[in-house]
Parts: C-alpha cells; structure tokens; sequence
C-alpha cells in the first residue's frame, strides 16, 4: 500500500513516516523544506527516512497544483495522512498571508487530489488552537468551535469546513486530528519545550507568558503517531444517527469524522519548568511576562470518542517523554 504523507521532514511527518516504514508500508514522502525553521534539521531527518528501500522523497510544495497533480498521476496512492501546513500560532500574526497560502491553498489541492484519484482515506492534521476562546473543559470535539484566537487557528477550522463539504459533495472520507501540544525528540524549534531546553543548558532566559498561569496538555509524539497509526484503516462512515437538529461537530452524515489527540492530562507550565530544570541539572533564569495575542491559558483533550473507536489512550508520562527529548537534545547539539 503507498502512504503519502505530506510534511514528511517535519516533526510529525517524520516520526510518523518512520514508523510506517516499520510497519512494511511504502511511504512516499512530500515536503517543501522551508526555512520557517532550522532547514538543516529536516534534512537531518530526511537521511534517515532515505536509508529505508521503501521510502521515496518528492520536493513538492503542496500550493503547487501542477506537481502535486503529477504525483497523484505517477502513483497509485491509498492514503493521504496531510501534516504539511505553516506552523505556530505567534508567526501568524505577522504573516497572515503564509498561512492562507498553505494552510488554505496547500490545503484545497490536496483535497482536490484526493477527489479526482479516489483515495480511500484522507487524514489531516487540525490543531487544538481551534477551541480559541471556548472556556469549557476538557475540550470535546461535541463543542463548538468558532471563536478562533488566531488566524493560524482559523486556516485549521476552515480545513475541517473544507474537509466537511468534500465528505458531503465527493464522499470523500476525512478524518481531522485536533494535536495537543506535541513535543518529542527531533521535534520543533519554534517549540516553548525546545528554546527553554536550548536556554536552560546555555543558562540564558526564558520567557514565561501570563506570569506563569498556564496548563498545556503535552502529548508525546510516540503518542500522536500510535494513534493515527490506529486510525489508518478506520476511515469513517456515514453516521445514520446524526441529528440534523441536534448536531454534533465531530461526526457526519457525510463520511467525516475530527477527534482529539492530547495527553488528557494538562501540565502546569511550571511544573513543567521544574522538571526540565532537574533532567538538565541547571535552574532556569525566567522573565515573567503579559499573556501574548493568540494565546490561551489552558489546554486539556477530551478523548473519549478516540478511545472509544480505536482502544487509543496515551502511555508516556511527562517525565519520561521530556528525559528522552532532553537526552536527545544534548546528543544531537552535542551539549
């Protein structure tokens, strides 16, 4: 079975791209190589997935109809899992246009490849920034979702309403996975986990926004990957018991399904700090500061109906996922 995965040299992309290989899947792995961080550490992580037989890399930026169109002509592809976007919730605040361009335009020519070469599965990355303004706890994916607090949150929702309409128009099955927090190793620069390690070990700052008063939901990757793994083979159905006058966010009548992939146990931002401190033996220098545009106080995944159709549940604490990033981290930028 060919797996395409976009953003194959991303963080997600990539752990996810290494364990289908495991699995015996041929993977053919897209992405564009942008330098919205470290360029080097996605090639890094592309010779490793370049040393299997059985995965073939494309330089293909999704906003590219053309070629992206080619490659859906050459291969016979069963499933798209779609994790190549722009990232970051800050970032989109000054470059708006980014977002619209991947984020929508990438976005709709994937949606459009899988309509015209009949792929069996669509799977695509949303991101809990979605719940915005929504102060009830834990997110579900039964809440509404439209009060986005960031325009990055925003291309998300608007990539499930994409999905939605194509489930409906083409019957197109598509399944939205709402991230939490993701952390891991070979993960993101442009991560809080990632620049408080960097600054702890070269005891510089961080920053702390809010003073401090904030919870994420950390999930680790080995967590995020078992669950689309999971996920692979259940592409969702037509629910007949959707109530048109009632109806659920997360669910259809149309072959259309979202659910959240979180930790389901939110961290206190300075708990978190602290263990950090402990695995690296170094106290961190903190400057507190206001909370930022876009950001929220609080994340925590409901993720009963994850569990419910797949058995998923998270295995990896908070501690032991932050001890393998942090040895990770000191091998790989030899600290």
């Amino acid at each position: 079975m060919n797996i395409l995965v976009t953003g194959a040299a991303g963080f997600i992309g990539f752990h996810l791209s290494k364990r289908l290989l495991d699995l015996n899947y041929h993977v053919i792995g897209v992405d564009n190589l942008n330098d919205y961080y470290d360029v080097a550490l996605k090639k890094d992580r592309l010779k490793i997935l370049e040393n299997h037989p059985q995965f073939e890399f494309h330089l293909i930026d999704i906003t590219d109809r053309k070629k992206l169109n080619q490659l859906f002509e050459e291969k016979t592809i069963s499933i798209v899992i779609n994790l190549a976007a722009q990232a970051g919730v800050r970032y989109s605040i000054d470059n708006p246009y980014a977002y619209v361009h991947s984020n929508l335009v990438g976005f709709m020519n994937i949606l459009e490849s899988c309509r015209q070469y009949k792929v069996e599965h669509l799977i695509y990355a949303s991101s809990s920034s979605v719940y915005g303004a929504n102060a009830h706890i834990p997110f579900s994916t039964t809440d509404p979702v439209d009060h986005p607090v960031s325009i990055y949150a925003a291309t998300k929702k608007a990539n499930e309403l994409l999905a939605h309409s194509y489930s409906h128009l083409f019957n197109t099955p598509t399944t939205g996975l709402r991230f939490f927090t993701v952390y891991g190793t070979w993960g993101r620069p442009d991560m809080a986990y990632f620049s408080f390690t960097k600054n702890i070990l070269e005891e510089k700052t961080i920053k702390v926004f809010n003073h401090g008063d904030m919870q994420r939901d950390f999930t680790y990757i080995d967590d995020i990957v078992e669950a689309i793994i999971r996920l692979l083979d259940h592409p969702p159905k037509n629910n007949q018991n959707w109530d048109r006058e009632n109806p659920d966010p997360s669910s259809s009548y149309a072959p259309y399904k979202i659910y959240n992939i979180g930790n389901n146990h939110p961290i206190k931002i300075m708990d978190f700090i602290n263990i950090l401190e402990k695995l690296i033996g170094k106290k961190a220098k903190i400057e507190f500061l206001p909370m930022q545009p876009g950001d929220v106080k609080e994340t925590y995944a409901d993720i009963s109906d994850l569990q419910a159709d797949v058995g998923f549940y998270p295995t990896t604490t908070i501690e032991t996922g932050l001890t393998h990033f942090v040895d990770w981290y000191k091998k790989y930028y030899k600290k």
